[in-house]
């Protein structure tokens, strides 16, 4: 029997802070047979978004986040727990997305093939991706250290699994899982935006990580003030010579603001440099950070 795969995802203010939500739902809804999505309590039309994706998978359920929760950024995995929570019995796979998280349909076969290859190995609790991480505009892409390379987003539908910190990854019963990497990326939109409105979420950003949930934060954990977020506050990027998955094609075509980067530039602090380096000629990345651990 073909494996049951649910998708889920979080939502909140999403028009607000220009998510590409139904861009990224839209993205795997042909992966998926059902898809949840929490909806949590909005100042803008975030539900009127999800609403408007004319199909019968999907599943709204809401929430009202919990602010006092900030610190670290673990509201988020408290709410990607709720959206897991919500994922039927009976399904076998649960494929988790970020608002602004997008994948290509030219991973779409790689993607069932792997779901289907690893489904009766119980070994494999979940499926590594590969991530494409674009800043400052969609003709960019970070390429130095400080962007992880891999993270979980196919999970199998065992309520013990649960988000780790800040939803980024997860872990079952503490431990990291056991998964397979397979040959499909994600696209990370989350750096490209109007400047502007850059600068209003990285605000809001800050204060899921801030201690401090008052409006008038301390001296201590001073939000940032500006009104136009510096892209050039950056240490290398390459330019993007492929193609963007087509559910972003009206979203790319609608860009109101430009960004030019000089690709020969590297702002890396010297000992990024040599583990680049370094990592260049081995093909190893060194020290580097891990949330799963990986099957051979």
């Amino acid at each position: 029997m073909k494996p049951y795969v649910v998708g889920f995802t979080i939502a909140r203010n999403a028009q607000k802070y220009d998510y590409p939500l139904v861009e990224s739902i839209r993205s795997i809804l042909p992966l998926c047979d059902e898809f949840v999505v929490s909806v949590g309590n909005s100042t803008d039309d975030t539900l009127k978004l999800v609403q408007s994706i004319q199909s019968d998978k999907i599943k709204i359920v809401h929430s009202v986040w919990d602010d006092s929760l900030q610190k670290g950024g673990k509201v988020l995995a408290v709410e990607t727990d709720k959206a897991f929570d919500a994922v039927s019995q009976f399904a076998d796979w649960a494929f988790y997305l970020q608002a602004d998280e997008v994948v290509h349909e030219k991973y779409h076969a790689n993607i069932r093939a792997a779901i289907e290859k690893y489904h009766t190995d119980q070994r494999v609790e979940g499926l590594l991706f590969n991530y494409k991480h674009f800043y400052g505009s969609y003709k960019y892409v970070g390429s130095s250290r400080r962007w992880y390379r891999h993270e979980i987003r196919l999970i199998r539908n065992n309520k013990h699994i649960r988000a780790y910190r800040d939803a980024q990854g997860f872990r079952l019963d503490g431990r990291k899982l056991n998964v397979k990497l397979i040959d499909a990326e994600i696209y990370h939109y989350g750096w490209v935006k109007n400047p502007v409105t850059m600068a209003t979420k990285d605000k809001e950003v800050y204060k899921l990580w801030s201690a401090d949930t008052s409006d008038n934060p301390s001296a201590s954990t001073p939000i940032k003030q500006y009104i136009s977020y510096d892209y050039s506050n950056i240490d290398v990027l390459e330019v993007f010579k492929d193609t963007h998955p087509a559910v972003m094609q009206q979203r790319i075509a609608s860009v109101d603001w430009d960004f030019y980067w000089d690709t020969t530039k590297n702002q890396s602090k010297l000992s990024y440099r040599v583990l680049q380096f370094i990592e260049k000629l081995t093909g190893k990345r060194f020290f580097e950070y891990k949330n799963y651990s990986l099957l051979r």
